[in-house]
């Protein structure tokens, strides 16, 4: 398979869709960005990687939405003065564009990257679920934590993952309609469920 080939990986938490996504990047020799984007993202702005994770897709985003702390790396009055979360949410989806042209083939993990690359041809957008007992011992056995806090950590994590990508892509994270292909993992398994997948990919 030698044509470009952009895959964008929307997850619930605890389904394991991080694992497939590198698991995909194997299968089609893509470049692989997560938390990457953030580093790339922070390079460009001149802010700390920190700031960027403190304002991350789940991480308390309309609670700081114009309330946003700012260390900074170098001495810039502009975003001093102007900086907002509009502000790091174009960082980042610049960084994710120059990307997509740098590499031919690369896999994203969530960061709305199917919709700041909508216009590309090149896309194929999946969205990864698993049942809820699947996820809920998956974050334990992640974490080490109860049952009850596992499903604290999901609800609280992924309500702000969907008031996140609600708001910057005017769909709706997680609607069957906002991607190509959406699949539970939890019924296949991670490595048939990345094999499903490749598939998909490949036929279409």
């Amino acid at each position: 398979m030698d044509k470009k080939l952009i895959i964008n990986i929307g997850r619930q938490i605890g389904s394991g869709g991080r694992i497939i996504a590198k698991m995909l990047a194997e299968e089609f020799d893509c470049q692989f960005f997560d938390r990457e984007i953030l580093n790339l993202a922070a390079k460009e702005s001149g802010f700390s990687e920190k700031f960027f994770e403190q304002n991350d897709e789940q991480k308390g985003f309309l609670k700081s939405h114009f309330h946003i702390h700012l260390p900074m790396l170098a001495d810039n009055n502009f975003y001093k003065s102007n900086f907002s979360q509009e502000s790091l949410y174009q960082f980042q989806s610049d960084a994710i564009r120059e990307v997509a042209e740098k590499y031919s083939r690369c896999v994203f993990v969530g960061r709305t990257a199917d919709y700041i690359l909508r216009d590309n041809p090149n896309t194929v957008n999946v969205f990864i679920t698993a049942s809820l007992k699947t996820r809920i011992a998956n974050i334990c056995e992640r974490r080490g934590c109860t049952e009850e806090e596992a499903r604290k950590i999901i609800e609280n994590g992924e309500s702000e993952r969907a008031k996140y990508y609600n708001y910057y892509t005017a769909k709706m994270w997680g609607y069957a309609e906002s991607y190509d292909l959406c699949i539970d993992a939890s019924i296949l398994g991670l490595e048939r469920t990345k094999d499903l997948i490749a598939d998909f990919i490949r036929k279409r």
